[in-house]
């Protein structure tokens, strides 16, 4: 069947329009901003003593064009959604049966590592029936790609692996596996996965741990590309979903309600130059095996080493060797969740920074487009832009402090354009341009729900308008408090201090650690507290301009807490606030998701209070759960008579002390050893009770407990 459109269709002329008509915005906007705040700051003509406020001037300017860049972005995709947009890949496919669209060969992989396996392997059989509806699960295989290193969730893993394969019959289909050595993170797990079996397949679907998209969304996205021959990432836009506490809810509704605005602006100058996100992307196996390869960066962590914000660099790779990257801004079914909290958000974002100007070796690496860079120094400035906002205030303070004996400026003065008085403060024109470009897209986005008659679901037109105050007025106290955080990370990377990689915390909870948040949050209270008290003794009109900006920082502790309260969160969706249409119009996927989760967390209850080392216990014990885990395993060629002596002092121990005397490390070695796994658990059966030690006996009582429901029903 003949398409409508290709993207081989979208030539450069348009492309350059469009990118002409972004940068110009910005420009003009920047310009007219740097012209207030010059006139602002020297009142008259330039002389040279006013050289020292050059820097406030400069700093400005970049902060002012950084919002203008994200201003302009929504402000073409108001017009995109308004005037249609025929640029756009989705166009490649009809209103085409599922069941006609062409399909390649594809790969499913999702890469975790610690996370809860109940969420992983309930969300991998949700995309699996989803996909199995659609009548095209054949050209789909699955992987999981663990790089757990905590026994207990390699072995729960293990487990939930063989049953959920037993139940939808997908053995040959779904695959399991855990990498001996973790080497390189995330991308290192894929770029494993893709030496080994990536030949096998035309294309590859990345997910994260708490990815979900619908089968319909999977088939439509493989379709694209094989409409599409000269596109080598197709990524998606997810949404944020299954938000409980309040701060997961203010982001999922803010996500929901301004995202369409800006992500139709992106792909209105992006086109064929998008991004790569990480995950809910399709990606083109061959030429990303031979071009996207991450390279070593000069020097040691953090700044040099391996890259760890891989999906940027990656995308640059492929637009290097020729092949394009689309956003597929307007399909419908993909989904992610966020962060349960502000502490949790602020770990991922440590991470996040360190990657991003990790970015900096590469602005002039060889080869790459210009439309790349940009990107590159764009998620640069998402971090720097932190410290050179928290600079300015300084340097304005201080500014201020040091000229109170000189007086200060007729706050009545008025503005002048081309010779011309204009009836408005100076500092108030100003002022009033940056919220405009700050505030002036989510009462847009709002305005667009009204406009198309979408407010029922966001709970009615009154809880939208007041979801969307009360979400501006948090960001606004937020906003201040990531400042601090971004500072800080940016600070500690150039002091030198990397960072580790650790299990995302994806659970909410009803009773939030204080002592977590005061430790967190401490320094940036104090500060909050110095600044203010300054600015209030010797400049009380400046304290109460600087009052938005202390009231987040003093408060941090305490909102912090506010909004990591699940009941809270819950409470606030009985009243229809925050509500989104993944809320009030779910996706089955999404129903079936939370009645799984929910089924599979009741029969887990036994294991909660079972000893930290049930997996091990259970590995060992457990004849199935045993098979499973020896067959899964690699075997080893006959080691040294060192190696065989390690080994056998091991299980030694093991036997005599239980796992308690024995180090991560260690049980992660014996884990490994089939030959080790074979005999301790032959060992362990064939003696008699009394002649186990205390820990084996209370794991023997305990798992007799257990058999009454078997063990591998615990993971459903």
């Amino acid at each position: 069947m003949p398409t409508a459109f290709t993207v081989e269709q979208v030539d450069k002329a348009r492309v350059s329009r469009r990118r002409a008509t972004f940068f110009s915005l910005i420009f003009l906007l920047t310009t007219l901003a740097a012209w207030f705040m010059a006139d602002l700051l020297w009142q008259g003509p330039f002389k040279i003593e006013n050289l020292a406020d050059l820097p406030l001037l400069v700093l400005f300017t970049i902060l002012f064009a950084h919002i203008a860049s994200g201003f302009c972005t929504a402000l073409l995709g108001l017009y995109v959604i308004n005037r249609g947009d025929t640029a756009r890949i989705s166009r490649t496919l009809r209103d085409e049966p599922l069941a006609q669209l062409p399909l390649g060969s594809t790969a499913i992989v999702m890469p975790v590592f610690n996370e809860d396996p109940s969420r992983i392997f309930e969300g991998l059989r949700v995309i699996y029936r989803s996909l199995e509806q659609t009548g095209r699960l054949n050209e789909f295989d699955f992987f999981i790609l663990s790089d757990s290193n905590d026994p207990n969730r390699w072995i729960q893993e293990e487990v939930a692996w063989a049953e959920l394969c037993k139940q939808l019959n997908g053995f040959g289909r779904i695959f399991y596996r855990k990498r001996r050595m973790a080497l390189n993170k995330k991308s290192g797990n894929v770029s494993d996965f893709l030496r080994r079996w990536g030949g096998n397949y035309r294309y590859m679907v990345v997910l994260d741990a708490d990815s979900i998209m619908t089968g319909g969304s999977i088939v439509k996205l493989v379709a694209m590309m094989e409409r599409n021959p000269t596109v080598g990432i197709l990524q998606t836009a997810p949404r944020i979903v299954n938000g409980v506490t309040p701060y997961a809810r203010l982001q999922q509704f803010a996500s929901r309600l301004y995202g369409p605005l800006f992500l139709a602006g992106l792909n209105y100058w992006h086109q064929g130059e998008s991004n790569f996100w990480g995950h809910n992307a399709v990606i083109r196996v061959a030429p990303f095996i031979q071009h996207a390869a991450l390279p070593d960066l000069p020097g040691r962590e953090p700044f040099g080493g391996r890259i760890l914000s891989h999906d940027f660099v990656e995308a640059a790779l492929m637009r290097r060797a020729g092949w394009k990257v689309w956003l597929a801004y307007d399909l419908e079914g993909s989904f992610e969740e966020g962060p349960p909290t502000l502490i949790d958000a602020a770990k991922r974002d440590r991470r996040w920074c360190q990657g991003n100007l990790q970015h900096s070796w590469l602005l002039s690496a060889p080869n790459l487009h210009p439309i790349n860079r940009f990107h590159l120094f764009q998620g640069i400035m998402g971090y720097v832009s932190s410290p050179i906002w928290l600079l300015f205030m300084l340097v304005s303070t201080l500014r201020l402090f040091g000229r109170m004996d000189e007086g200060t400026a007729d706050p009545a003065r008025f503005m002048m354009i081309f010779d011309h008085v204009v009836p408005v403060p100076q500092a108030l024109a100003l002022f009033g341009l940056t919220m405009t470009l700050i505030f002036l897209p989510k009462v847009l986005s709002v305005g667009l729900v009204l406009k198309h008659g979408r407010s029922a679901a966001y709970g009615g037109p009154v809880r939208l308008v007041i979801s969307a105050v009360l979400e501006t007025l948090a960001s606004a106290l937020l906003a201040p408090i990531n400042m601090m955080f971004h500072a800080k990370f940016v600070i500690y990377i150039l002091l030198g201090q990397g960072v580790s990689w650790v299990t995302q915390q994806r659970t909410a909870s009803d009773d939030p650690d204080w002592r977590e948040a005061i430790i967190t949050h401490w320094g940036q209270t104090l500060f909050g507290l110095v600044w203010g008290a300054s600015a209030y003794v010797l400049a009380p009109t400046f304290f109460w301009w600087l009052s938005p900006i202390l009231l987040g920082l003093v408060l941090s502790a305490p909102l912090s807490i506010l909004l990591s309260r699940a009941q809270l969160g819950r409470r606030a969706r009985e009243l229809g606030l925050f509500l989104t249409p993944d809320e009030t119009e779910p996706a089955p996927e999404l129903t079936e998701l939370e009645r799984n989760l929910g089924e599979c967390y009741q029969h887990m209850l036994p294991i909660r209070e079972l000893r930290r080392d049930f997996g091990l216990m259970q590995a060992i014990l457990d004849p199935y759960v045993n098979a499973v885990h020896v067959s899964l395993l690699r075997q080893r060629r006959p080691g040294s008579y060192s190696v065989r002596r390690y080994f056998v002092e091991l299980r030694r121990r093991l036997l005599a002390d239980g796992p308690d005397k024995l180090t991560t490390r260690e049980k992660l070695a014996l884990l490994l050893d089939p030959e080790s796994m074979n005999w301790l658990h032959e060992q362990l059966w064939k003696q008699p009770p009394d002649k186990l030690s205390p820990w084996w006996r209370l794991a023997m009582r305990q798992y007799n407990v257990l058999t009454a429901t078997p063990v591998t029903a615990l993971y459903r």
